[in-house]
């Protein structure tokens, strides 16, 4: 029996032995196996410094863990939005596969079909392997699924603070507003899920760890106190590149999937003179979140755990900031489901860069495997290893995101495929058009470019679940409530 089968296998020997033998035990899989940090930042794009998404970001300790680890410019969320895009990453399980296309409770997960009831939650694979686990704020949809980790240290309800009144944006079907508030960072909850990771990480841990915060900014409201924006003057300010006639050229289902009746327009911002304000406080949002990593960040180069912890960043899905008139992310366009993804292993090597798509569906397989635990076979990613050792190596492979049932994206090197449940289809040639304003998907000379890509597309596209919801615009209405019908 080799060493990390022995470690694993001894597991309940130790328990049942005398105090010394069990420390013995214990301290050998502490010091065999990495510990995990894992950090996750709600509704953040790739306007941060190492994927140089927008000329005004400020992220300077997003910024020191990309020169330590290997960042992903080509990352992609499984869904674009947060609910079934966070089950996906614990599950290790496609959206469509488990059925959950909309928001899901955390505890409903596993209730959502056959295959999802089958899954283990990336933490628990973790904790049944030996380790501590433990996490702070929003991992999940709203906080982690009752017992998925040793000890969580909570999450306030809701996006707040709140001021006593909204400062712009007056619909309450969305948290969607903008502007200073409140007045210290102490009032607000991810400086305090800070503070708990910095305690979690100067205390000592007998076994290795599993640890994950996550943060709440850049989700709206965009409120964080006045310091933020005035790190983001309005008169240096770039806007995100904006087309009018953008949507001209897409299907009338990629309409219906987008449409936000409850969000601001572009034009809407243009006209009201809102855009650089809209604009300033996500960039502030982000500089006040990046503060908090830094603060997580220096709690561990100051600990006992420094030499052996595997650090990952990574945001949900991405956010459009005027982009195809829209600000959001719920769509299948690139701004939405682009997002940051930084692995730095415990030994790194310094700074490097991989421009291959993948998926945040890989995460699972890929720590695992880089803390040296067995393969979990119920997962759909891809272990992203080779990608650390050569960050451009050969990488046949695509990232889907998905986004209701039938509805899929899928991201190359160079293509964005976009398929609806009606057939319809977008192409956009990132090497000629980055902004994927002109939709080739009915142009002939891209006819064998698609019949590659749609070779990517899931086989699998489960039923909609019916533990599974969205009703942010009639079309989501329909499918949640023809599930529920069904069940």
């Amino acid at each position: 029996m080799d060493r990390r089968k022995f470690l694993f296998s001894s597991a309940g020997l130790a328990t049942a032995t005398l105090a010394g033998c069990e420390f013995n035990w214990l301290a050998q899989l502490k010091k065999e196996y990495p510990n995990v940090l894992m950090l996750i930042i709600d509704d953040l794009n790739d306007w941060i410094g190492p994927l140089g998404g927008h000329a005004n970001t400020k992220t300077p300790n997003i910024d020191r863990l990309a020169n330590m680890g290997t960042v992903f410019t080509n990352a992609h969320a499984p869904a674009p939005l947060c609910g079934p895009s966070r089950a996906s990453i614990m599950t290790g399980l496609a959206p469509s596969t488990t059925g959950i296309y909309g928001h899901v409770e955390d505890n409903d997960i596993k209730s959502a079909n056959d295959k999802a009831s089958q899954s283990i939650f990336l933490s628990e694979y973790f904790n049944q392997h030996g380790y501590y686990t433990a996490a702070v704020g929003k991992v999940f949809h709203k906080k982690v699924a009752d017992g998925s980790f040793d000890n969580y240290g909570g999450r306030q309800k809701g996006f707040g603070p709140y001021p006593p009144e909204r400062m712009k944006w007056h619909d309450p079907r969305t948290n969607t507003d903008w502007g200073a508030f409140p007045e210290s960072d102490q009032q607000m909850p991810d400086f305090e899920s800070a503070q708990w990771l910095a305690k979690q990480l100067s205390t000592e841990h007998n076994k290795p760890f599993f640890m994950v915060g996550g943060f709440l900014r850049p989700h709206v409201p965009w409120h964080v106190p006045q310091k933020w924006f005035d790190m983001h003057p309005l008169d240096e300010l770039e806007l995100p590149p904006y087309f009018k006639g953008d949507l001209n050229d897409v299907p009338d289902i990629a309409k219906a999937v987008t449409e936000l009746p409850m969000m601001p327009t572009t034009e809407w911002a243009i006209e009201n003179d809102e855009w650089k304000n809209m604009v300033q406080a996500y960039l502030a949002s982000i500089s006040f979140v990046d503060s908090c990593v830094g603060t997580v960040l220096d709690a561990l180069e100051n600990s006992q755990y420094a030499e052996n912890t595997a650090v990952v960043l990574w945001g949900d899905h991405g956010y459009q900031l005027g982009e195809k008139s829209k600000f959001a992310k719920m769509a299948l366009w690139e701004r939405a489901t682009r997002t940051p993804l930084i692995i730095k292993p415990p030994k790194s090597s310094g700074k490097q860069v991989s421009n291959r798509p993948v998926s945040l569906l890989d995460l699972y397989p890929t720590l695992i495997k880089m803390c040296g635990l067995p393969e979990n076979p119920l997962n759909q990613g891809r272990d992203l290893s080779p990608l650390l050792n050569k960050p451009n190596a050969q990488w046949e492979h695509a990232a889907v995101t998905t986004y209701g049932p039938n509805n899929h994206a899928v991201k190359t090197d160079r293509y964005r495929y976009i398929r609806y449940e009606d057939g319809s289809e977008e192409l956009y040639d990132h090497e000629n058009d980055k902004n994927e304003w002109n939709n080739v998907a009915s142009k002939n000379e891209y006819k064998t470019v698609k019949e590659r890509l749609i070779g990517f597309l899931p086989k699998e596209n489960a039923k909609w679940s019916a533990v599974s919801n969205y009703n942010g615009n009639p079309y989501f209405s329909e499918l949640t409530k023809k599930a529920l019908m069904k069940e």
